[in-house]
């Protein structure tokens, strides 16, 4: 899989639940209250009221997964008001739900792996990780081992399951080739209103950029719709109309000039597949070493300065090979902490290979 499989940034939203409830959750049930060998009952909040039984339950009982309560619905082993019910049964303020709680089923999620991690905090809600390059977020095909859920694994022992039992705790993804910062969730509701807010818009993501090519301007807005790609399928493209286009909008400045290169602040208001890189290719300036959008996957010291170009003598150090993954990083994160409600942002430095890029760019 190459990392165009993977979309830039977008919250996980496979999980069913409407938007309207996002933000009606109660208490859940710790983990550790919970006995397997007895039934737990509860009454119904006026949060949860009106709401399908299997969705009240996969918010109420963060240590079972949603799919594993949606079986156990469907074996009539959860009653309302002591009469058995199916998962879409809609059950009401003051309606009393007792389930029977059998032992949970072996774990199909990743295999735990002693990876390091950069974590930029932590706290019994979650987890903001600095990803390095290089790293697929969750397993697919070619990419069974080394992801950052298997790393997660490892290192946590409780995470929410809400993307399902592969992608444990991820609220968002980044691209493999992109670093940078990402949100991990602990518990099923800290990932639901962490969702809510992506899919709200109110999370401010800021990226930091190296780009090929000039622009006439120093900030601009860039609005074209996202959607397959005719021919490639591993590609995305700017296609107004089509029936897999769904608006999308960036917003960038620039930073730094260099002869034939630029380095971008990039503020991307939506989180479709493959954003930012298409949006910067599609105005003349493909990330650098963008594979996919920019037409190549290394640079050495030579191409980057240009000498060729520019009639210059070639240097031993020409050959050199200074990028070999496309030069994106998510830099800043800001959103409101989901218990709390209080704004937090997340930084993560500018990694090691761009900052090496820039310092042969001002060589240039």
């Amino acid at each position: 899989m190459s990392s165009a499989d993977v979309p830039e940034e977008i919250p996980l939203d496979e999980f069913e639940l409407p938007t309207e409830l996002l933000s009606e959750m109660g208490d859940p049930i710790a983990p550790s209250l919970i006995d397997a060998d007895r039934n737990v009952e509860f009454v119904v909040s006026e949060e949860h009221s009106g709401k399908r039984v299997d969705l009240v339950l996969t918010l109420m009982l963060d240590g079972y997964s949603r799919v594993f309560l949606r079986k156990i619905v469907a074996e009539n082993k959860v009653f309302v008001d002591g009469k058995p019910v199916k998962p879409a049964f809609k059950v009401f303020a003051g309606h009393v739900v007792t389930i029977q709680l059998l032992p949970l089923p072996p774990s199909d999620g990743p295999i735990a792996e002693n990876i390091p991690l950069d974590i930029l905090f932590e706290d019994e809600c979650m987890v903001i990780v600095n990803k390095p390059p290089g790293m697929v977020v969750h397993p697919a095909k070619g990419h069974w081992s080394g992801t950052l859920t298997a790393a997660l694994a490892y290192h946590f022992k409780d995470l929410s399951d809400a993307g399902g039992p592969t992608r444990p705790g991820i609220v968002h993804r980044l691209d493999r080739d992109t670093s940078g910062v990402i949100a991990i969730a602990k518990t099923n509701e800290v990932h639901f209103k962490l969702c809510a807010q992506f899919e709200a818009r109110e999370v401010k993501k800021t990226y930091i950029a190296i780009v090929s090519g000039s622009l006439d301007r120093d900030r601009d807005r860039i609005s074209q719709p996202i959607g397959h790609h005719p021919f490639q399928r591993d590609k995305m493209a700017c296609r107004a109309g089509h029936s897999s286009s769904r608006d999308a909008e960036t917003h960038f400045e620039v930073m730094q000039r260099f002869r034939g290169y630029m380095l971008l602040n990039v503020f991307p208001k939506t989180g479709r597949t493959h954003q930012i890189r298409l949006h910067l290719a599609h105005i003349g300036c493909p990330v650098l070493c963008d594979r996919l959008y920019g037409g190549h996957a290394s640079i050495t010291r030579g191409q980057l300065q240009r000498r060729y170009v520019r009639g210059l003598a070639p240097q031993e150090s020409d050959a050199e090979i200074v990028l070999e993954r496309q030069a994106l990083h998510a830099h800043r994160l800001e959103f409101v902490h989901p218990k709390t409600d209080e704004p937090m942002a997340f930084e993560a430095p500018m990694p090691a290979d761009m900052q090496y890029v820039l310092e042969v760019l001002k060589t240039s």
